[in-house]
Formats: structure tokens, sequence, C-alpha cells
């Protein structure tokens, strides 16, 4: 039987192990009937291929939360490491909403999802969501890849690392 997880104050070095974690950076979107909503995500993991299906973390209370707790459509993108102005300005909060953040970056409403997707980035999918699961301070959201309308034929990622946005150093 699987114990449950109780409340408690992590142990030392908890966020700090994780910043040791490199991950890349992707900005998630979606169409509310008021507004466009994005957020910069580093919590993103692939999870299947068949079916197709990835999954994203959002903070419990943050507005992409609570529209992704009730709204099943949603983009993802994956940032390269000339969007590194891109992944600061949807990082920060209480940013206006995604339409004004985007106004001056290049972009297309997803046709699937109808959220906003940045132009020039190495990859974007537009999901449905199939699961959501309130899980400690987050809200893990598991989408099924409906449509991939860009994936670049070569560039650099955008990582964050030790609690900053680094660019992968290339061997050559």
């Amino acid at each position: 039987m699987t114990e449950k997880l109780r409340p408690a104050d992590p142990p030392a070095g908890f966020e700090t192990a994780l910043g040791a974690f490199a991950s890349g950076v992707t900005l998630v979107t979606v169409a509310d009937d008021r507004e466009d909503v994005g957020v910069t995500v580093s919590a993103f993991c692939p999870v299947s291929t068949q079916p197709p299906l990835i999954l994203i973390a959002l903070a419990v209370g943050s507005y992409p939360a609570e529209l992704l707790g009730r709204l099943d459509r949603f983009a993802v993108t994956v940032l390269t490491s000339g969007q590194r102005m891109l992944a600061g300005r949807f990082a920060t909060a209480g940013r206006p909403g995604a339409r004004l953040m985007l106004n001056d970056v290049p972009h297309r409403r997803g046709s699937v999802s109808g959220a906003l997707i940045p132009d020039d980035a190495l990859a974007a999918m537009e999901c449905e969501v199939v699961t959501r699961v309130p899980t400690g301070d987050h809200l893990l959201v598991i989408g099924h890849v409906l449509f991939v309308p860009n994936v670049a034929e070569s560039g650099v990622p955008l990582v964050r690392f030790h609690r900053q946005y680094r660019t992968l150093a290339t061997a050559g």
C-alpha cells in the first residue's frame, strides 16, 4: 500500500538539488474567452509517443492553472536560446495578457487550440487535456498532442539551470 504524502518542510538542499537539473524552457499558452494567457514552463516532460502525450506542471493558484483546470485546449512552444527575452516576459508575476506580450513578436493563433504560438521556436504542439492531477503545490496536466504546427530543422534550445536561463554549448 502506498503511503500518502504528509505536509512537511522540504529537506535542506532540496530546491538547490532541483536547480541542478537542466531542463528545456517552454511557453504554454491558453485561449480564454476574455484573454489569451501564457506562462513560461520548464516543468515539461514527454510522456508517450503512442498515444502522443506530454506533461506540464503549473503552480497551484496561478491563473494558467485555474484556466487549465476548466479549459481543455492549450499550446506548448519549445523556445530557442534567441527567445530568452520571451521566456523572461512570461515568467514575470503580474504580467499582462499574452496578446500584449507577443505584440512585437511574430506569432499566429493555433488552428486546433486557438492559443497564440510564437514563430521561430524549436517546436510547437497543440494539445488537449486528458488528465489533471493536483499534486503538492502544482497542478500536473497531461495533454494529448493533437497537432504539431512547427518543428525547426535546427536551433539551439533555451535551458534553465540553477535558476537561470542558459544556452547549451555546441561541440564543433
